[in-house]
């Protein structure tokens, strides 16, 4: 969300939060501009001062629907832009052409508004929107892979995809430097340029960072930077057949948008070194007016006192882990080298240092991007990438790919399937964006992945609908009741006696609901026992006592209406009881004086039978039986649940007749359902269970 922070009860504390107020403390992204859309730090500069206290952002690929855990990180990056003055950008990291539509897009852009959140921003008066694609970056991106190219830190790799894996070596082996990996760059920019215009197969060359093939993290062993792919981009159509990688990718795009907080989940955490490394070696194509900075800040430090001048070195000597791969960092790592044998020499090597400093600047703005920060808190004004714990839900898979497989395999009916963990699944099942966002605020940032139970989303949707959902009786599963004395008692078999309930029982203003009492109602089966147990307090019919004589049947109170007896029951040829037969006791009726003068123990819900509106509801249950489905790498579908969907033909009262879709309401005794936004029409009731009154898993 990009709007000031609003008053509203102070947010727990979290180690985001605590590194969000440490950086506006310390200034660290003070005095940056934005020019209103992504770009270098030349077009930014010719912007105002950015309004925009923090930058923070949601970037999700477009490769399937969003689902729960993506919840987690949308409520994070929207509310901690929202509560620190901030702008929060949606943008797609759309840099994988073969499995990106058009369709994810809409469904993630639908799915972002729908939680309540917005990537307009509207500070100091002036409004922007926030909406970006990675794809329309794919031109300085390029540029920055033929940059790094010049600078000796990429190079194009003609192994195979089987050598390429085999040579990278494992936790235990270093990897092997590529035969191709010293070629002159000269001849890897002429192939980098041969794979942009085609003249390629896919897989035959990728662009590689030339980091250190024996770093003790995988990921710097020489990280793909750009593969070749003949595909059809969804935004970008056929202009490029070649695209960079997502973890190249990701920190440009962070940077071109002048994102401050780069928020993501923890198996990123292994990736931050890359992340930081890309932008560190492209600062002088990326934040070209910092890097100019920078150097003026070198030249005016190296005219200053020996004191200043040495402490500035060494400094640099305590970042000397981000020296990598090129001849002047070789010549400056053996510097440092000395310096760690002799500390008397940082003195003696001054003048040698700033000057391979100052005539290599380009090969050492990693070194500058953190030694300067006693002059300039982060000179470069890039952005940090920050890691936080998944949110897991128990009884659900996350895996985009897995989910995917159960909608191509017509498991479940499309990615909206009301047992899906998507969004829209769960926006069809009856979940509210609020009890979502409680559930993510609630669940905390933590640095560690933590499994949640589910019944804390069912939680939260009960808190959030307990004072909203209108009330409604609901037969579920009907059996007819025939009050035999209706007649008798009203004087006539056509008469109705008007009955009323409160549509919310602690909100008299939403009024009362109507409905009409007549001598035959639909009760739920499960209220007739032919032999009660112990407990057993609704209807059963006259026994006999052991005496000779007959105990008559019990009495219960039809909801808002009279008490009636049990007099009998009609069975089928099957002996399955298929009528339940009462006598109503009059003067008994709820709200009269009169309706305490019978005592029972039993309130059946009801609907009459001649106004009932009939209606399919949907009874879900989670799709998988064990609490964590794909763990130790098994197949989910092997768990799957053969009783997550039960569809049950049942009656609703007549309040209901007109009730729109998507309208949610509790069934009094049954849970909280909603109108199916898709399937419920005029004269077809359809509805969904969300959830129950409360949670009876294991009980």
């Amino acid at each position: 969300m990009s709007a000031p922070p609003k008053p509203e009860p102070s947010k727990p504390s979290n180690f985001l939060r605590a590194i969000i107020e440490r950086d506006l403390q310390q200034g660290t992204y003070a005095g940056q501009h934005f020019a209103g859309t992504p770009g270098d730090g030349t077009h930014h500069a010719a912007g105002p001062l950015d309004a925009a206290r923090i930058r923070t952002r949601f970037p999700p690929e477009p490769n399937g629907y969003l689902h729960i855990g993506h919840a987690k990180s949308i409520c994070l990056n929207f509310g901690l832009a929202r509560d620190y003055g901030g702008a929060c950008h949606l943008r797609f990291d759309d840099t994988n052409p073969e499995k990106e539509e058009q369709e994810y897009v809409d469904a993630i852009v639908e799915m972002v508004q729908w939680l309540g959140w917005s990537w307009e921003s509207e500070l100091n008066g002036a409004k922007t929107t926030h909406l970006y694609y990675a794809s329309s970056y794919f031109d300085f991106m390029y540029r920055a892979a033929e940059y790094l190219i010049t600078q000796g830190h990429a190079y194009v790799d003609e192994q195979t995809p089987e050598q390429m894996k085999a040579n990278r070596g494992d936790f235990n082996t270093p990897g092997v430097n590529s035969p191709y990996r010293d070629l002159p760059p000269e001849h890897h920019l002429s192939r980098l340029r041969e794979m942009r215009d085609g003249r390629h197969a896919d897989g035959t060359m990728v662009l590689r960072a030339k980091i250190d093939m024996a770093s003790p993290n995988i990921n710097l062993r020489d990280p793909a930077l750009y593969r070749i792919k003949h595909a059809t981009h969804h935004h970008t159509g056929d202009r490029w057949c070649i695209y960079p990688m997502y973890t190249f990718a990701h920190p440009i795009e962070d940077a071109l948008e002048n994102i401050t907080h780069s928020i993501c989940t923890l198996e990123f955490e292994d990736q931050r070194p890359f992340y930081d490394w890309t932008l560190e070696r492209i600062v002088p194509l990326l934040r070209a007016p910092q890097f100019e900075r920078a150097k003026a800040l070198v030249q005016q430090i190296r005219t200053q006192g020996l004191e200043a001048r040495e402490a500035f070195a060494q400094a640099c000597l305590r970042r000397s882990d981000k020296l990598f791969a090129s001849e002047p960092e070789a010549q400056m790592r053996a510097l440092f080298q000395r310096w760690q044998q002799a500390p008397g020499a940082v003195s003696q090597d001054l003048e040698g240092f700033f000057k391979l400093l100052t005539e290599q600047v380009e090969q050492f703005t990693p070194l500058l991007a953190h030694a300067l920060d006693a002059y300039e808190a982060n000179v470069f004004k890039l952005p940090h990438q920050h890691e936080f714990g998944r949110l897991n839900l128990s009884y659900v898979v996350t895996s985009k790919r897995k989910l995917k497989q159960l909608v191509d395999e017509a498991i479940v009916d499309g990615w909206d399937d009301p047992r899906m963990p998507t969004l829209a699944g769960l926006r069809r099942r009856g979940y509210t964006p609020a009890s979502i966002r409680k559930m993510a605020d609630d669940s905390g940032a933590s640095k560690t992945s933590a499994w949640l139970d589910y019944e804390v989303l069912d939680i939260a949707l009960r808190d959030d609908l307990e004072g909203q959902a209108a009330r409604a009786m609901a037969v579920l599963e009907p059996l007819k009741l025939v009050i035999t004395n209706w007649a008798e008692v009203f004087g006539q078999a056509e008469h109705r006696e008007a009955c009323q309930a409160p549509a919310h029982p602690q909100r008299p203003e939403l009024g009362q609901r109507a409905m009409r009492l007549g001598p035959e109602v639909w009760i739920e089966r499960e209220d007739f026992e032919l032999e009660p147990p112990k407990g057993y307090f609704r209807l059963y019919p006259p026994r006999a006592d052991g005496a000779g004589g007959t105990t008559p049947g019990n009495r219960v109170r039809l909801k808002y209406g009279y008490v009636v007896e049990c007099t009998g029951f009609e069975t089928n040829e099957a002996g399955q009881v298929v009528q339940v037969m009462a006598q109503l006791i009059p003067n008994t009726k709820s709200g009269t004086p009169g309706a305490d003068s019978v005592k029972v123990k039993g309130v059946v819900t009801w609907v009459a039978c001649d106004e009932a509106v009939p209606a399919q509801l949907r009874l879900f249950d989670r799709l998988f039986t064990e609490e964590q489905p794909d763990a130790g790498g098994r197949d989910p579908k092997a768990v799957l649940n053969p009783h997550s969907r039960r569809v049950v033909q049942g009656y609703v009262e007549p309040s209901l007749a007109g009730a729109a879709p998507d309208q949610r309401f509790q069934f009094e005794r049954h849970g909280y359902f909603v109108t199916d936004r898709i399937d419920h029409a005029p004269g077809r009731a359809v509805f969904n269970r969300v959830t129950g009154l409360k949670d009876t898993r294991g009980k």
